[in-house]
């Protein structure tokens, strides 16, 4: 049975990645986000992490057969305009997942946040892994969502300013994703520029940097945005565009919660009844 795509996009969009029990990134920043933003969220759990503001302290991965069981319930049944993909712990989760897309998915855009590390600089893949996320994974995905420091592990290229950013684009283009999103909050400046590649084209979008220590989930919340839009059939210039304004609106009106790195508040415009 293949996944069901309706005569018009619903906004249904289908997560694929790991948990985060401080409910800042992971599965639980990809809900808020695609339900912010109008969109139904589905999930399939890569790995359960227990973590707050500070850290991770364990993290518990799920088999990679029932990881791709829980895509394919919802694939078959409710069906998926996009799907997001973050936390892929091991090789044998990210093919069974592309197998999986393959059979059911096959024309359904995905959205691939290369999650390499957490904010404190914790591994959340291991070198397998990220041979196949960019042998494998990266040739499946409609956009791939970088930061600088992921743009140039996935080119080998170094980055350190926007024309940096967009030669590591053009060479992640060059080796299977349709496009690129480089998100460049890691290099210094008082202007933040991310860099949009792919298929003809070539956007720099630029913004004055947010001076907070509230960025939590910010990868997880770009590419679910993204996703989100491209579910509703936005044109992927004018959903990198919102997806990077739900994030800095989402930063601008946190709330400051946990001693370490703050999460994002997704709820900002929904006001209590």
């Amino acid at each position: 049975m293949g996944v069901r795509i309706s005569p018009k996009y619903q906004g249904r969009v289908l997560t694929i990645a790991g948990s985060d029990s401080g409910g800042g990134a992971g599965i639980q920043a990809d809900i808020k986000t695609i339900s912010a933003l109008g969109g139904y969220a589905m999930t399939a759990i890569t790995a359960l992490t227990a973590q707050n503001t500070v850290g991770i302290e364990d993290i518990i991965e799920i088999d990679p057969d029932f990881v791709a069981l829980q895509a394919r319930m919802c694939l078959e049944d409710i069906g998926a305009d996009a799907i997001k993909i973050g936390m892929m712990p091991t090789e044998d989760v990210i093919r069974k997942i592309c197998a999986l897309l393959d059979e059911c998915a096959a024309e359904v855009p995905v959205v691939v946040d290369p999650v390499l590390s957490a904010t404190t600089g914790r591994a959340l893949s291991d070198e397998t892994s990220f041979r196949a996320l960019r042998d494998v994974l990266l040739k499946r995905c409609a956009v791939i969502t970088p930061n600088v420091p992921e743009a140039e592990r996935l080119s080998g290229l170094v980055i350190t300013d926007v024309e940096g950013m967009m030669a590591a684009g053009e060479a992640i283009c060059d080796m299977g994703a349709r496009a690129a999103f480089i998100t460049g909050g890691h290099l210094e400046g008082i202007e933040i520029h991310d860099v949009l590649i792919g298929n003809g084209i070539s956007h720099v979008l630029s913004a004055v940097r947010l001076e907070t220590g509230n960025t939590h989930g910010t990868g997880c919340t770009l590419a679910s945005a993204l996703a989100t839009e491209l579910a509703f059939g936005t044109p992927l210039p004018e959903a990198a565009q919102k997806a990077r304004d739900f994030v800095r609106a989402t930063i601008s009106n946190a709330a400051g919660l946990g001693n370490g790195n703050g999460p994002l508040n997704h709820q900002f415009n929904i006001k209590r009844l």
